[in-house]
């Protein structure tokens, strides 16, 4: 009997390190799962409103489906600030034309320009000059400049707004306001404030 128990003793003593071996990891895995954790994961902050690049002396351009040129935006210096996807631009000079062709410029100290470059925030002695040229019906459009400190212009739907001060020039026909809000495809303008007009001889008559 002694004999029997010492050679079931000795065969069981071979899978004891086996059966501890499992019983160790079973119990570590059980402590993991049941320990809370100690730093809870830190949650990503507000994303800060600093440049990510910056460009010296540059022009950006961008096309239309058929290749051909809708926007040229050229400064001396740009910054991109990725949590609002905006160009910020010193000197800015930029060139855009509408789907008939017509060109649009436009000059200030600053921009501030969207991502895809539809909207145009022009501050600091703006001037935006639209090209003369003939709409459908053969009637000539004249140039059309606006002049002021602050201009809001919206290239795909050709507006431009104003909460200041505000000078007009259509041909040679001038008008001065307080505000204005410009929508050049239904050809209506809205002047709000002191506004004062100076028409030619030819349109006072």
């Amino acid at each position: 009997m002694s004999t029997l128990f010492r050679s079931a003793w000795a065969r069981l003593s071979l899978y004891i390190p086996v059966v501890l071996m499992g019983v160790l990891a079973l119990s570590t895995y059980w402590l993991v799962r049941s320990t809370p954790a100690l730093v809870p994961a830190s949650a990503p902050g507000p994303a800060r409103h600093e440049p990510d690049y910056v460009m010296q002396n540059f022009s950006v351009r961008t096309f239309d489906d058929s290749g051909r040129l809708k926007t040229e935006v050229l400064g001396t210096q740009a910054r991109h600030y990725p949590d609002t996807d905006t160009l910020e631009i010193d000197a800015v000079r930029i060139r855009t034309f509408n789907p008939n062709g017509r060109l649009t410029t436009a000059i200030a100290q600053r921009a501030l320009v969207n991502g895809d470059i539809s909207e145009i925030e022009l501050s600091g002695k703006a001037r935006v000059v639209r090209q003369s040229s003939v709409d459908t019906a053969g009637a000539v459009m004249p140039e059309l400049t606006y002049q002021g400190e602050f201009l809001h212009a919206f290239i795909d739907s050709e507006r431009v707004k104003s909460h200041l001060p505000i000078q007009l020039t259509s041909g040679s026909d001038r008008f001065t306001a307080d505000a204005m809000d410009y929508d050049n495809v239904d050809r209506v303008i809205a002047l709000t404030g002191r506004v004062r007009s100076f028409l030619s001889a030819g349109r006072r008559n």
